[in-house]
């Protein structure tokens, strides 16, 4: 079996994954009401993950965060002026200016099983590569009007399979659907 690429994101009701400035604060408010303990299946998710690879504006979203959340995991920020990681990061967390064909085949050779691609803009140049097999899309109760699409414009259609659905009592769906 070849290296598996997922994408695992939450985007509001009518798809954007940020407002226009980038700020995230209506995700921070939804996942109030989630119950402690509920992750509606992220740890799973990373588990089986063997590199991490998102774009610059993510990173210094998490970032923002205050710990770092990803522990040990291979992370690699894709940016194309080089990034000074502080100290207090893990030593797993490297950049690259690779776009993605050339990454996914270097990661590919290195034995990478599982890639987890994150971030707007990294996730549809994947997309446009044709490298995504995955995608979870967490959908939250809300209409933003206006912000920072998932998908944006696409040169073609994407047919997807959905694989499985799963809605919450607290009001999030769960989507998985197959990149044929």
């Amino acid at each position: 079996m070849g290296t598996k690429v997922s994408v695992f994101i939450a985007t509001s009701l009518d798809g954007f994954i940020a407002r226009t400035n980038g700020d995230i604060d209506w995700l921070n408010e939804a996942n109030a009401v989630v119950p402690e303990g509920e992750d509606c299946g992220f740890q799973a998710f990373m588990a089986s993950v063997d590199v991490l690879v998102m774009g610059r504006k993510t990173y210094e979203q998490v970032l923002s965060f205050g710990a770092w959340p990803y522990g040990q995991t291979r992370v690699i920020v894709l940016s194309r002026t080089p990034i000074q990681f502080p100290d207090a990061l893990p030593a797993c967390i490297t950049h690259s200016a690779d776009p993605p064909l050339m990454l996914y085949n270097r990661l590919v050779q290195e034995g990478a099983q599982h890639l987890y691609i994150d971030g707007g803009a990294t996730i549809q140049r994947f997309l446009a590569a044709g490298l995504i097999d995955e995608l979870t899309i967490t959908v939250i109760p809300i209409l933003l009007g206006e912000g920072i699409s998932l998908f944006g414009s696409l040169a073609k259609e994407i047919p997807l399979t959905l694989l499985s659905s799963h809605s919450y009592d607290f009001g999030f769906v769960q989507l998985k659907y197959a990149v044929p």
